[in-house]
């Protein structure tokens, strides 16, 4: 494994990490904990010491899942979680930027992950309305001298909003998270340059773009289980996508190279880039993500 900083937040993530959101239960099927520990327990053999969940994926259920299944140590791992959204359903949500609500999400955010404190804590792709909102970020400064959360981060909803990347430092924020991949190059023109700037670390999540690059897919494949979240995606853009992901595979995978390690070392060599945090369903996968570092 190969480790990079973080940005300001001078942490030392692994290049790859471990994203979260399929625990929740929104990508076709639930986890017990005996798997979700069996990935984790992978991750750190791998030398993986990121993960990534957020408040909805599931009501706290990825977070629960996490800290009844964390291996080692606390402090050997770096957990980045998320606020703003109320679970109900999946697919469904309620935004719930205001002070209190954030101040409650991060108190059961911690009960469920079985900790005290959160090393990267991100305002999950809420519109700049409820960003603007200083009253949100001093009670979220409260909270880091309170000890609860180490480095707080942003997750912008939109790969091209630049207001929330210019105004990270504003609100004490050190990281952007951003969807990036072979196929969604748009943080690339205005975001990444302005991280580059303002020395803000770069999580690059969907890096597989929703598993379309990871080599299991082709032209005329369907997603229709009602729990995969892929399956709400307009049929034709995901054909579309499985077109060019058929291009890419012909004119730019290397010969004998994994698609999915391919795909991710592609995000890695950008300079902007601190780390990918792509999806797993089993530790397999995650030994498969982990192969990456050794394109870059």
């Amino acid at each position: 494994m190969k480790y990079r900083r973080l940005g300001k937040t001078e942490m030392q993530v692994s290049v790859v990490g471990i994203g979260a959101w399929q625990f929740g239960g929104e990508w076709g099927r639930e986890y017990t904990v005996p798997e979700v520990k069996a990935i984790l327990e992978r991750g750190q053999q791998e030398g993986i010491n990121l993960i990534d969940t957020a408040e909805c994926y599931g009501d706290h259920t990825s977070e629960r899942l996490i800290g009844e299944s964390l291996p080692g140590k606390r402090e050997d791992w770096i957990i980045a979680s998320k606020f703003g959204h109320e679970f109900h359903k999946n697919f469904s949500r309620t935004d719930r930027f205001d002070p209190t609500s954030v101040q409650h999400q991060l108190e059961k955010s911690l009960k469920s992950l079985k900790t005290d404190y959160i090393d990267l804590y991100q305002f999950h792709s809420g519109p700049d309305s409820v960003f603007d909102n200083q009253e949100l970020w001093t009670m979220l400064d409260k909270q880091k001298q309170a000890g609860k959360i180490r480095h707080l981060g942003i997750s912008i909803g939109s790969n091209t909003n630049i207001h929330q990347t210019r105004s990270a430092p504003d609100v004490g924020a050190s990281a952007i998270q951003v969807v990036y991949n072979r196929l969604d190059r748009a943080p690339e023109e205005e975001v990444f340059p302005a991280c580059q700037e303002l020395d803000l670390g770069v999580l690059a999540r969907v890096p597989l773009a929703s598993g379309f690059l990871s080599g299991k897919y082709k032209p005329g494949d369907t997603f229709d289980n009602p729990n995969d979240v892929r399956s709400l995606r307009d049929a034709e853009k995901t054909k579309a996508a499985l077109q060019e992901v058929q291009r890419v595979r012909d004119e730019e995978v290397p010969e004998g190279v994994d698609m999915a390690s391919w795909a991710l070392a592609w995000c890695l060599r950008h300079p902007a880039v601190t780390t990918v945090i792509p999806g797993c369903k089993n530790p397999d996968q995650v030994s498969s993500n982990a192969n990456a570092v050794n394109l870059i």
